[in-house]
């Protein structure tokens, strides 16, 4: 583990990191308050997670997603999704590298997943993994614990919840969206409000009808942030009628 935190150290950039404290909202009283950064980009991380990944225990990850410094958890988490991925080849029986060290079935990394949501603690963390792994698993899977994410008062469960839905979206399957959204409709936190337009535009961008109908259902309850992100590839009209309410 120590590996790790060494090499992401060879990436760090002062002036990113200072850029990104302010991007990531970590003053007082914001979502990513007290969050530390070393200024590592994504694919610099990812180089990181993906050298030393295969060699790395559930254990291990486990204190990189306990540390403070952002970048730590980042290579955490993509860790984990490699892990994921690789688990999912072999219930899949699909060809794997066998030199891999530790090996742990989907089961276990996705169990591990959710036992650790709350260090999954930014947007970025979440929308990494959360469809690669909380997603890729409950395909063809009952998705209850999706629905008890989204009424969890923890900020990251709730994105969580609806931001794996963009597996199922890809696969076709728009009714748990929907479903999610419904519940996340009225949240007031503007990271859950921006996260379920996403997904009801990646909706639309499939069956535009069927998100038509869900916005005219709904359109009560819309924020004015999720309306703007659901209908953003809408032609220019449409999206001035849908703003004006008719």
């Amino acid at each position: 583990m120590e590996i790790i935190k060494n090499d992401l150290r060879k990436f760090a950039d002062a002036d990113k990191a200072l850029v990104l404290r302010g991007f990531f909202k970590t003053g007082v009283g914001e979502y990513g308050e007290g969050d530390v950064f070393l200024g590592v980009s994504v694919p610099n991380a990812r180089k990181v997670a993906k050298a030393h990944g295969a060699r790395i225990s559930l254990d291990d990850v486990g204190r990189l997603l306990g540390s403070e410094i952002h970048e730590e958890r980042l290579a955490g988490v993509l860790i984990l999704v490699e892990k994921f991925e690789k688990a999912n080849c072999t219930r899949m029986a699909l060809p794997v590298d066998s030199s891999e060290s530790h090996t742990d079935d989907a089961d276990t990394i996705y169990e591990f997943y959710l036992k650790n949501a709350s260090r999954i603690n930014n947007w970025d963390l979440v929308d990494l993994s959360a469809p690669k792994i909380v997603g890729e698993y409950l395909l063809g899977r009952d998705k209850d614990i999706l629905y008890e994410l989204a009424k969890s008062e923890d900020l990251w469960e709730r994105r969580i919840s609806i931001v794996s839905t963009y597996a199922f979206i890809r696969a076709g399957e728009f009714e748990d969206c929907l479903g999610i959204s419904k519940i996340l409709l009225k949240d007031s936190h503007d990271l859950i409000r921006k996260a379920v337009g996403w997904m009801l535009r990646e909706v639309g961008k499939r069956d535009g009808d069927l998100l038509r109908e869900f916005l005219r259902e709904n359109y009560s309850d819309l924020s004015r942030v999720t309306l703007r992100y659901a209908i953003e590839r809408f032609g220019e009209d449409e999206r001035k009628g849908w703003l004006k309410g008719h």
